[in-house]
């Protein structure tokens, strides 16, 4: 059973599914292995990812492999309804649309739970944290779970400190495979496709505002360099924005640089990034958007309660009219510009993200149950193991192949 937007929709939704496929050779071979070794037969997995082709991907995948999935998508604008459709097409169980309001939204996130999962694939935290505040009575059946964010890992953590987090979760963005190529270079590429989409100007010239200089950071801040943009970093931490510095970005509060910034794009993870006495401060036409995970770092209800008026620019802007007669654009209402007004990270990129997902996903049902269960301290990090074989797969479709150490070498290093 499944409640979507329309089930007619299912063979556009097929069509995106199946160009992705021809990208994907890492989920490609997982789904092969997956079907001969059943390693999630009889088990029921939920899952809460950006709902659109990469991910009905993933779900196809774990499916081959045995799993009853239950699916619903972790941003109201990211799901994309024709994909949602393909896979109820395909007898999914799938809970979500398009624009779903938040109640709409925390409905679907129910569904997925009620079934009692056994693994729980997550993105951002919403299905773990509902697990244990309204679901604590379906615990005992979950084996793990793997989270795909930083932000969801850092609500993990948060969990964790308190002993509340009664079950094992797989740090999924900590591996190498996903944090340093998803993070940067999914990241990096894909909020400039939604930026560029959406509002079909020009970078190169304009004053682009980076706020937080992480990995995604990085990513955002190279892409904007190499189309010519002049960037500016804010940052938290001075480590961060010494790296910044050294890459050869200005560094400085947000406060100095709202009034200078054209494009001001958020990477914290946080809240109130880019607030009221920010927006006084900038230019006309400046441009807000968002790419951490939540709606909350630009503060788009401040600056909805201070506009004389606010009204549809162009599809996915709004454009706030201030006092001072300045007019100020926010992309996709402050949500994830790549996936509110994109179609995400690039297939490549997600390949490897999602199979680190997949094979993390069958390490819980082969090891979940020597992992100790006790009421602290059940993060784990990906095995390396499954970070190298990730890197050694895809190589190996890029055509690429690397030395191995010699025994003589491997002594040296490290006294084998």
């Amino acid at each position: 059973m499944s409640e979507i937007r329309d089930i007619s929709l299912w063979p556009d939704g097929r069509l995106k599914i199946e160009w992705v496929r021809h990208h994907m050779p890492l989920l490609n071979g997982l789904e092969k292995e997956f079907s001969e070794e059943k390693p999630f037969k009889g088990m029921k997995i939920a899952l809460s990812v950006h709902l659109e082709a990469k991910t009905a991907y993933l779900c196809e995948t774990l499916a081959a492999g045995g799993a009853q999935m239950y699916v619903t998508g972790s941003n109201p604008l990211s799901t994309q309804d024709d994909v949602a459709a393909a896979l109820a097409h395909e007898g999914m169980n799938v809970f979500a649309w398009y624009g779903a309001t938040p109640e709409e939204y925390g409905a679907h996130i129910r569904k997925v739970l009620e079934a009692g999962p056994n693994i729980i694939i997550d993105d951002g935290g919403d299905l773990v944290h509902l697990m244990h505040t309204e679901f604590t009575h379906l615990i005992p059946d979950v084996i793990g779970g793997c989270e795909e964010t930083t932000t969801g890992i850092l609500r993990l953590q948060a969990m964790d400190r308190s002993g509340e987090l009664q079950f094992p979760m797989m740090l999924v963005n900590n591996a190498d495979c996903k944090h340093l190529f998803d993070n940067r270079y999914g990241t990096g590429q894909s909020v400039w496709d939604g930026i560029n989409r959406t509002t079909n100007l020009i970078v190169a010239g304009k004053t682009v505002v980076v706020a937080g200089y992480g990995w995604c950071g990085k990513g955002v801040a190279m892409r904007a360099k190499g189309m010519g943009a002049k960037v500016i970093v804010t940052e938290v931490d001075p480590i961060k924005a010494m790296e910044a510095v050294m890459d050869g970005f200005s560094v400085m509060k947000m406060a100095q640089a709202a009034p200078l910034g054209d494009i001001f794009v958020t990477v914290t993870g946080c809240s109130d990034v880019v607030t009221r006495e920010h927006f006084l401060l900038m230019k006309d036409g400046a441009i807000c958007c968002n790419a951490g995970h939540f709606d909350v770092e630009v503060d788009v209800r401040g600056l909805s309660g201070m506009a004389v008026e606010a009204r549809p620019a162009r599809k996915n802007i709004t454009g706030y009219l201030l006092e001072n007669g300045r007019r100020i654009y926010v992309l996709a209402e402050g949500r994830l510009v790549n996936l509110a007004a994109g179609d995400g990270h690039p297939a490549e990129i997600m390949d490897m993200s999602f199979a680190i997902q997949a094979l993390s996903a069958r390490y819980l049902v082969q090891n979940g149950h020597r992992i100790e269960r006790r009421a602290w301290h059940m993060l784990n990090n990906v095995p390396r193991s499954i970070d190298q074989e990730v890197a050694g797969r895809i190589l190996s479709s890029w055509g690429c192949g690397i030395d191995t150490l010699t025994p003589e070498q491997r002594k040296y290093l490290y006294g084998e």
